[in-house]
């Protein structure tokens, strides 16, 4: 079997080559090289040696994809960590995860998967596995990472508000897509509108979009009522939540932070009667594939977690690399109109 030694001295190009080439550096290869070295690649069914590209090239190709799990709630109190360790199910989380798994295999990167609560635990991170670099989602109030990193490892922030100012991020603008979603509700004539997110942090994305809903509410001249927010613990209390809000009987259209949550509101509110758009409208956030397949389908803020992956995975090569990064990637949304919000006339 050819190694890569084989391959750089049949192109007549050095060993860095081959490995540039096989990474998908193009910027570093002419287009000429890049060709005849991928040419021969497969030719000869090359299949390249992890371990010999961290020693000619100083890079392990392994990405650690962290996920902030702690604390869960605003009290500063561990919430519900899972005693073994595993990630709670969030169906955005596993979407941008697998998009990125994706994109950082094709340009020959590997992922490691961890959850944190503690900066210990992330120090033991860093410290114990030879990561290229580390991709952190979802950091929300006040925690470790709004301090200097004690790592040299090139570190990247998806969905995430600190107030680190050597940190790079890439996410959306929360807090004006929830200004136009609630913006959106009130001009379907809705004017009793609640807010149903998870626990509501000092920062974090779900306060942008708190913040964010009750400026719409302002600038509609609608008074923002307490009442009318409903924080959760987990994503998957929806329906109970839903059950909740069929009580009140006053309220005329739901924002939900996530489509999961939207679509457990959807859930509790049809098992109390509700009728909706009729009785009731809602709206999420995210715009995932099972909008599609609830009755009625969901109307949704869109963002695309492919392309949220591909900024994130891009900019964290580039830093890898050594290149010049901007500091903050801002992605843009837009709303989905389906059959779960109707128009109140009169």
């Amino acid at each position: 079997m050819a190694t890569i030694k084989d391959i750089a001295q049949e192109a007549g190009v050095s060993v860095v080559t081959v490995s540039n080439v096989i990474r998908g550096a193009k910027s570093h290869v002419s287009k000429a090289t890049y060709e005849k070295v991928t040419k021969l690649i497969e030719k000869h069914h090359y299949t390249p040696n992890m371990m010999a590209r961290t020693l000619v090239t100083k890079n392990s190709h392994l990405v650690g994809f962290i996920k902030y799990e702690g604390p869960l709630k605003a009290d500063g109190k561990n919430g519900e960590i899972p005693s073994d360790g595993t990630l709670q199910f969030d169906p955005f989380f596993e979407l941008l995860l697998r998009s990125a798994g994706q994109i950082l295999s094709s340009k020959n990167y590997y992922v490691m998967i961890k959850s944190v609560t503690t900066k210990q635990e992330f120090q033991n991170v860093c410290d114990n596995w030879n990561l290229a670099g580390l991709i952190v989602y979802g950091v929300h109030g006040s925690c470790f990472f709004n301090e200097p990193l004690k790592t040299k490892i090139p570190c990247l922030f998806i969905d995430s508000y600190i107030q680190n100012e050597e940190s790079y991020h890439v996410g959306l603008d929360d807090y004006e897509a929830a200004y136009n979603a609630t913006e959106y509700l009130i001009s379907k004539g809705h004017r009793n509108i609640a807010f149903a997110s998870p626990v509501i942090f000092e920062s974090g994305v779900v306060r942008e979009r708190f913040e964010g809903y009750k400026a719409a509410l302002l600038k509609g001249g609608i008074q923002f009522e307490q009442k009318n927010v409903y924080e959760v613990p987990s994503l998957s209390d929806g329906i109970s939540l839903g059950k909740k809000i069929a009580e009140r009987g006053d309220l005329t259209a739901v924002f939900s932070t996530a489509d999961l949550l939207a679509l457990g509101i959807m859930s509790g509110l049809h098992r109390s009667g509700k009728k909706i758009p009729r009785d009731i409208s809602v709206m999420g956030f995210d715009d995932l594939f099972e909008c599609n397949l609830s009755i009625p389908t969901l109307t949704s803020v869109r963002q695309n977690v492919r392309k949220k992956a591909e900024a994130a995975v891009n900019n964290l090569i580039d830093l890898i690399d050594g290149k010049q990064v901007a500091r903050k990637t801002l992605l843009p949304v837009q709303i989905v109109e389906r059959e779960s919000v109707r128009e109140i006339k009169g």
